[in-house]
């Protein structure tokens, strides 16, 4: 998906990559993240949101939840949405501050006097029953702690296993109950996804959820609610920041910009971000017909894969596809024209969109890319633990 993006903008990475894997530095099914970029593009998106006044809330589940990525966003923009507790603790841990918890996994109500006692900026609740817990952890802390409402999507629109949320036409009588509770103040809302890319062209557009948002943080405004916010996750990068500004959201949550790898990253390879990581496997054998197999273990249902390059033989080979619910312990190539061009044991470097905290590949940061000088800073695994 986006092989001929990195080679176009960051060909070094690609070439720091291959001689990693090569020296045996990273084993296969590696993903190598370029941390200067990383840093690069959120120095971007940071003065952008800046000039718009939006605050932008980073994400961090799509890089596995990496301590150096953490330091190198949080330097520009210091504030988290956390995923779930256990992201929200490593992001603690490693010094940023507490955005948005609790979006997309509900907090555990255990959990919220641990998470409350950092004093998030808000935390999102998707009805009542999640409300009611967070005031009485926040009453037990003597603190209100501020809430967003999550809004249940438009329909068709939402992803299987993020369901829930309020629905715009309950959100009046969830309010009036919400306003009861003393430790607790509704802040404004939320919802996912908000804005989507064509899957032709990547252009983004904001979706029937984004319009539900608008609406319920007019009804909150309307029922003298001040400053509401609204924060508009999905594709938050430079270029759609100014739509979500015109469209009256007050907060983005960029994931996917910060690496560069947003569809319209795909399509466009002039977007201001730099597309910033790579996954690197190997051959691992070849099947009687010339295909070759990679190693697996971090390829993604949604990944979007179109090729891998061999570096060796300079041959880039189609990537064939691979039904969901089966396990990735490989992943087939088209076979090549000649056989020589694929040994076992050859480095293949790919660019795919990724969700690294659900795989089970290991991640290689490298600084010092942009100054010519690459070094292999640390290994981790997919969620942040250091190798």
């Amino acid at each position: 998906m986006f092989l001929d993006t990195v080679l176009t903008r960051n060909a070094s990475l690609v070439d720091t990559a291959a001689a990693l894997h090569r020296s045996g530095a990273v084993p296969p099914d590696t993903y190598v993240l370029d941390a200067d970029a990383v840093e690069a593009n959120a120095t971007l998106l940071a003065a952008e949101a800046d000039r718009l006044g939006l605050t932008l809330w980073f994400v961090v589940k799509q890089i596995g939840r990496n301590p150096e990525l953490i330091r190198a966003v949080s330097r520009h923009i210091p504030e988290f949405a956390a995923i779930d507790p256990a992201e929200a603790r490593l992001l603690h841990a490693t010094g940023a501050r507490a955005g948005n918890l609790g979006h997309l996994v509900q907090i555990p109500p255990r959990d919220l006097p641990e998470v409350l006692a950092w004093r998030p900026e808000a935390v999102t609740v998707f009805d009542l029953a999640n409300a009611r817990a967070v005031s009485d952890a926040a009453t037990a802390l003597g603190t209100v702690q501020d809430v967003l409402v999550r809004l249940e999507g438009a329909p068709g629109s939402v992803y299987p296993g993020q369901e829930g949320g309020v629905p715009l036409d309950r959100l009046d009588a969830f309010a009036a109950e919400a306003e009861r509770l003393p430790g607790i103040r509704l802040a404004g809302v939320t919802a996912f996804p908000c804005v989507l890319c064509d899957p032709a062209t990547g252009l983004p557009a904001p979706t029937p959820t984004f319009e539900l948002a608008v609406k319920a943080k007019a009804l909150l405004a309307a029922r003298g609610h001040h400053d509401v916010k609204l924060s508009a996750p999905s594709a938050t990068s430079m270029a759609t920041l100014p739509l979500l500004a015109e469209l009256g959201a007050t907060h983005g949550e960029p994931g996917h910009s910060l690496t560069g790898t947003t569809p319209l990253h795909a399509a466009d390879p002039h977007q201001p971000e730099q597309p910033a990581y790579v996954y690197v496997t190997e051959v691992a054998h070849t099947l009687a017909d010339g295909r070759p197999a990679l190693h697996g273990g971090g390829f993604y249902a949604r990944a979007g894969i179109r090729e891998a390059l061999l570096p060796r033989s300079g041959t880039r080979l189609a990537v064939q596809p691979s039904p969901a619910e089966n396990i990735d312990y490989y992943r087939l190539l088209d076979a090549p024209a000649r056989a020589a061009d694929a040994r076992v044991g050859d480095t293949a470097v790919l660019a795919f969109r990724t969700q690294i905290f659900v795989t089970r590949s290991t991640v290689a940061v490298v600084s010092g890319l942009s100054a010519g000088a690459p070094r292999l800073t640390g290994l981790y695994d997919a969620r942040g633990r250091a190798l």
